[in-house]
């Protein structure tokens, strides 16, 4: 007799369920995870860490950076190898330039990502149909990871400030007009081209203020504090100096340049919040910046916006540019 409230269909739950368990007997207990001491704002070092590695919150990070090579291979069989140059004397300090047809045209110096460690030029080929076609050279300069730096990133960002300031210099040689440069980057490369927007041009290079006529940061970081207490401080070898004098929020005073800033909303937070928070900053101090937010992409898809000029970032680009 069975017992009251009993059914067969509550028998055989608990018979599946017993087997689930038996197959995989840590569905059983599983703790919640318990938060550790605050590191920053209310991450733990845990939370911090994968806030500072976008590959947790994109799963499909290999097959969209695999689309960059593929879709780079492409975009040089319809345009053409680009001509390459040095900028600087060693192997690695050169750049593909990818030329418009016209002449005396405007130029976008794009600084690609890969956590300063990984990428090169040749795979950030696929913007530059958008540009080409919209009468805009397209300048892609390639500049050493830091693990060959000695973890350091200054070297780094003074490679890709020379780099555009080759391209000032040697503008009129490819058919490039010098007072209209516009420098884009995404991720570790946003973080450089900030740095790259905050330069003391005369000083440094001895060349006119404000050289760069706008910027577009994608994805990236503009105060180092958080990423220096995360894990990337095991490739970066962080400073006080370093720490300061590379995170451009600091450095307000020096940005002269109209900025679009952007992130997609299935980014990391603190990738959200280094866009935001940088955005505000240049707002509150009464400069020019634009601040876009893309609905439904992770940190890898946004860099594929600048190649589409239908998309919010290749539009914004193409409108700040003044083009199309």
């Amino acid at each position: 007799m069975k017992s009251p409230g009993v059914t067969r269909r509550t028998v055989l739950g608990a018979a599946a369920a017993g087997a689930l368990l038996a197959m995989a007997p840590g569905l059983a207990q599983q703790p919640a995870r318990v938060k550790g001491p605050r590191v920053w704002l209310d991450l733990d070092q845990a939370e911090l860490d994968d806030a500072y590695d976008q590959s947790v919150y994109a799963p499909n990070q290999r097959q969209v950076t695999g689309r960059y090579v593929t879709n780079s291979e492409a975009v040089r069989a319809r345009l053409g190898a680009p001509r390459r140059f040095a900028y600087g004397s060693t192997p690695i300090e050169g750049l593909d330039l990818y030329a418009t047809k016209r002449s005396n045209a405007p130029i976008n110096v794009f600084v690609h990502g890969g956590a300063w460690r990984v990428g090169a030029a040749k795979d950030y080929a696929f913007p530059a149909e958008l540009f080409v076609n919209a009468g805009a050279h397209f300048v892609v300069p390639d500049f050493a990871p830091v693990q060959e730096l000695n973890g350091d990133l200054r070297p780094m960002a003074y490679q890709v400030r020379r780099a555009i300031a080759w391209v000032y210099r040697n503008a009129g040689s490819f058919g490039g007009d010098p007072e209209r440069i516009y420098v884009s980057g995404h991720s570790s490369g946003a973080h450089l081209a900030g740095v790259a927007l905050i330069t003391d041009w005369r000083r440094d290079f001895d060349l006119p203020a404000g050289i760069v006529k706008g910027g577009l940061c994608c994805s990236g970081m503009f105060d180092l504090k958080p990423v220096r207490l995360s894990a990337r401080s095991s490739y970066v070898k962080f400073t006080d100096e370093i720490e300061d004098a590379l995170s451009a929020q600091r450095h307000l005073d020096r940005l002269d340049t109209p900025l679009i800033l952007a992130h997609g909303t299935f980014e990391t937070p603190e990738f959200q919040r280094q866009a935001r928070d940088r955005a505000a900053a240049i707002k509150a101090a009464g400069k020019p910046v634009t601040f876009l937010v893309a609905e439904g992409y992770n940190h890898f898809e946004m860099t594929e916006m600048i190649g589409n000029p239908l998309s919010l970032l290749g539009s914004a680009v193409l409108e700040q540019m003044k083009l199309g």
